[in-house]
């Protein structure tokens, strides 16, 4: 007897996007966004929304009138007294360790709310399982000035230009950015994360550090074009071309497109004022709405838009928002 379509539906791999949301701050508005960008590139998947209690009712209304899966998570935490050894507004981002729970998916690729999508890339759910993939950072920034990568000049995205000093034995592993990441859930790995947690210090990068340290076996680096770290236009530009990159990540200080002034540093160069208006023109794009809100709920809609969007609206967080 042939299948019945049914059970060729069941067989088929369940995908789907994921980004975290936190707190009641503005980052709803990075979400929408991303829901639209992905829905302006044609993508086949879902985008769920793992978030912690503290996300207000009205921001939750909005994601799902946006077409998102709301997926509510419990925080995580890394051990009681030792979170100063990591960056404050990163601790919280410990609980995106949640979305390896997420059985009822076989693949999934993370996304934060800070990302914008601009071509598609469904493709890489295609990648050959068992493997983490992701974007390799830069160690240019000040950020990373604690670290003896930054401290000799060296960084990956351009290996030979300082040699890592043979003194100092093997180079580092190589080390990724995780804003951006295609990963398979699973419940032992999911148990292992949290467990692995209880025992690990935190360091500066909190859960992107843990990340590294966790999968740096099954790590496959991808192209930049996947998750482009906006200081690789000014620190390393011979390795970017915009007309080739697909998904663009906002985490330089000041450029959130949504509370967008240009007035920070870098902010003011042409190719970002680029980039933060092809992120505006998604985000206010209303036929990129999501579609199967009923006609009469898309005034209602507006104005709970409108009103959280106001001047004199106050947004005061509970919690950090993903960084």
């Amino acid at each position: 007897m042939a299948p019945t379509a049914i059970t060729e539906s069941l067989s088929e791999p369940k995908r789907a996007y994921v980004t975290f949301l936190a707190g009641n701050g503005d980052y709803w508005k990075g979400v929408v966004g991303l829901a639209k960008g992905l829905r302006k590139v044609k993508s086949a998947y879902p985008l769920l929304v793992a978030m912690l209690p503290d996300v207000p009712e009205d921001h939750r209304e909005i994601l799902e009138s946006q077409g998102c899966i709301l997926r509510e998570i419990e925080p995580v935490y890394p051990p009681e007294n030792q979170t100063q050894f990591a960056m404050a507004y990163y601790v919280i981002n410990y609980s995106k360790l949640r979305i390896w729970e997420f059985l009822d998916y076989d693949k999934m690729i993370y996304l934060d709310g800070d990302i914008q999508v601009f071509d598609n890339i469904d493709h890489l759910f295609e990648k050959p399982d068992g493997y983490f993939y992701a974007v390799m950072d830069c160690f240019c920034e000040k950020t990373w000035s604690s670290s003896p990568q930054y401290q000799i000049g060296y960084c990956q995205q351009c290996p030979d230009k300082i040699q890592w000093p043979l003194e100092m034995g093997s180079p580092p592993p190589l080390y990724f950015n995780a804003g951006m990441f295609v990963y398979e859930p699973n419940l032992l790995t999911y148990h292992d994360l949290l467990e692995t947690v209880k025992i690990t210090t935190p360091t500066s990068f909190a859960e992107q550090d843990f990340l590294n340290m966790y999968f740096k076996d099954i790590y496959k680096p991808i192209p930049n074009v996947y998750n482009l770290v906006l200081a690789m236009l000014w620190r390393h530009p011979e390795n970017v071309d915009l007309d080739k990159v697909k998904v663009v990540h906002y985490c330089a200080a000041g450029s959130k497109p949504w509370r967008y002034t240009g007035k920070e540093q870098n902010m003011d160069r042409e190719d970002i004022k680029l980039l933060v208006k092809k992120w505006q023109d998604i985000y206010e794009d209303e036929s990129l709405d999501f579609k199967a809100l009923p006609a009469a709920n898309n005034g209602m809609l507006g104005n709970l838009i409108a009103a959280l969007t106001e001047d004199d609206v106050v947004h005061k967080r509970n919690a950090p928002s993903a960084a």
